[in-house]
C-alpha cells in the first residue's frame, strides 16, 4: 500500500532537524497526549470496573443473593425444613439461617452502634468471604457466650481478646413496669476482617444458639440467607421464592438492595469516559496542528516532489503515514503505561501514601480497604479502536491540504 519511497520521506519529515525544533515539540506535544489520554483513560475505568467488581463480590461473599427476611414479631421458628427444602431446588448453592439485629455495644473504653449477626460456625466456613475473613480464629472455639468483632470497630471500643463487651438490645422483656432493654456480657475470642469498612467497623458475630438465647427466639432465624449456582438465575429464583413464601416474609435480591449504590457507580463510570475521551480528542487535534506546521514547513520539499513526478496521492499518503504513526506511537506507550500503571497500583498507592503522608482511599469513604483494578481487555481494545480512529481522522485534512500544494506557488515565494 505505501512504498519505500513514501515510508523513507514520512519517516524523514518526523526526523526534524535543528532548526526545525518547534516542529518536532509540537509533534512531541501530540504523541504525549495520545499515550497520557490513552493511559489515563484505562486506569480510571480499570479502577472503576475493579471497585465494582471487588464491592460486589465482598457484598455477595457475605450476604449472598437472596435474602429471606422475616418481619418483626415472626421469626422463621421452622428455619431447618426450609433451609433443607431451599437446597433441594437446583440453581440455589448454599440456604444458611441467621439472626440479625441492631444494638448497643459497649466496653469501658466506649460505645458504639452495631449489627450483630448470629451464625453457625460450620456455615461460616461455607463462604469464601468469611472463611478468610476468620481465617486467624479457631473456629471450633466459636461456641457459647462469645463473640467475634470485627478488626475496626475493635479499635473503636478499645478491646483485645479475652476482654469483655456489653451487648444491649432495646427489645427487651416486658414486664409490669414496662420494657427491660436486654444486657449481657460476652467474651471477645478473635477479630475479622472482611476488607470491606462497613462490615468490618459495625457487625459483630456470635454462634446462633448464643444469638437465639440473647434475643429470646429460642430455636428461630430471622433471615435465610441464599447463594445461587448461577447469577444468571436471579430473577426467576428470586419470583419463584416470592409465590412461595408467607405474607410473614419478604424476598430480597441483591440488585434491589444495592440498586442506587450501583446504578451510582455505573453513571460515573460511563461519564468519566466521556470526559476523559476529551483528553484523546484534544491530542488528536494536537496532530492537526502538528501536521499542519509540518505541511507549511515542508511546502518547498514538496514542490520539488511535486516536479520530481511525485503524485498528489503520494504526497498525501507521505503526510498521512506521520500522523498514524504519532497515534499508533503514542497508543501504544498509553496502553503500556496504563496496563503496569493497573496491575500494581495498591503499590503505587502505597508509595503516593507514604511520600504525601495522606490517606489516598480512606475506606471510611471508598468502603474498600484496598484498591482494587479490574483490566477489561475489550474496554482496552474499545479504548485502542477509538484512540486509532481519532487520530487516523486527524491526518486527513493536513494530508490532504499537503496534496493540494501548488509546486509553482511554493518554489516562486521561496
Amino acid at each position: 500500500m505505501f512504498s519505500k519511497f513514501e515510508r523513507m520521506t514520512a519517516w524523514r519529515y518526523l526526523r526534524a532537524k535543528r532548526r526545525e525544533g518547534f516542529i518536532s515539540v509540537i509533534t512531541g506535544f501530540a504523541f504525549t497526549g495520545i499515550a497520557l489520554g490513552v493511559a489515563t483513560l484505562i486506569i480510571v475505568m480499570s479502577v472503576m470496573n475493579g471497585f465494582k467488581s471487588e464491592l460486589l463480590n465482598r457484598i455477595l461473599g457475605i450476604n449472598g443473593h437472596i435474602s429471606i427476611v422475616a418481619t418483626a414479631g415472626f421469626p422463621f421458628n421452622n428455619y431447618k425444613k426450609a433451609v433443607e427444602d431451599l437446597q433441594d431446588i437446583e440453581d440455589i448453592r448454599l440456604a444458611l439461617p441467621l439472626i440479625e439485629k441492631q444494638l448497643l455495644v459497649s466496653s469501658p473504653y466506649g460505645a458504639e452502634g452495631a449489627m450483630v449477626r448470629g451464625m453457625e460456625g460450620t456455615d461460616i466456613l461455607k463462604k469464601k468471604v468469611l472463611r478468610e475473613g476468620f481465617s486467624a480464629l479457631d473456629i471450633n472455639e466459636f461456641k457459647g457466650d462469645v463473640v467475634v468483632v470485627g478488626e475496626k470497630l475493635a479499635r473503636k471500643l478499645g478491646v483485645y481478646i479475652n476482654d469483655e463487651v456489653t451487648l444491649i438490645s432495646p427489645n427487651g422483656k416486658v414486664t409490669a413496669f414496662g420494657t427491660v432493654p436486654r444486657i449481657k456480657a460476652y467474651r471477645v475470642i478473635g477479630f475479622f476482617n472482611l476488607g470491606m469498612h462497613e462490615y468490618d467497623s459495625n457487625y459483630i458475630f456470635m454462634p446462633l444458639e448464643t444469638a437465639q438465647t440473647y434475643f429470646g427466639l429460642k430455636d428461630a432465624a430471622t433471615v435465610i440467607d441464599v447463594t445461587l449456582k448461577d447469577e444468571k438465575t436471579l430473577e426467576k429464583t428470586t419470583m419463584m421464592l416470592e409465590k412461595s413464601v408467607s405474607l410473614d416474609a419478604f424476598v430480597y435480591d441483591w440488585k434491589k438492595t444495592n440498586a442506587a449504590f450501583f446504578n451510582a457507580i455505573d453513571v460515573e463510570r460511563n461519564v468519566m469516559f466521556l470526559i476523559l475521551t476529551l483528553i484523546i480528542l484534544v491530542a488528536a487535534f494536537n496532530i492537526i496542528t502538528g501536521l499542519i506546521m509540518l505541511v507549511k514547513d515542508k511546502s518547498r520539499d514538496v514542490a520539488v516532489l511535486r516536479t520530481m513526478g511525485a503524485t498528489k496521492a503520494m504526497i498525501m499518503r507521505i503526510f498521512f503515514m506521520d500522523g498514524a504513526f504519532i497515534g499508533l506511537v503514542g497508543t501504544f506507550f498509553g496502553v503500556l503505561i496504563g496496563l503496569v500503571f493497573c496491575y500494581n497500583i495498591e503499590s503505587i498507592r502505597q508509595f503516593l501514601q507514604k511520600l504525601s503522608g495522606r490517606d489516598l482511599f480512606s475506606s471510611e469513604i471508598y468502603f474498600l480497604s484496598k484498591l482494587p483494578a479490574k483490566v477489561d481487555s475489550a474496554e482496552v481494545l474499545m479504548v485502542v479502536a477509538v484512540t486509532l480512529v481519532l487520530s487516523f481522522l486527524a491526518t486527513l485534512y493536513p494530508a490532504y491540504r499537503a496534496s493540494k500544494f501548488n509546486p509553482a506557488e511554493a518554489l516562486r515565494y521561496e
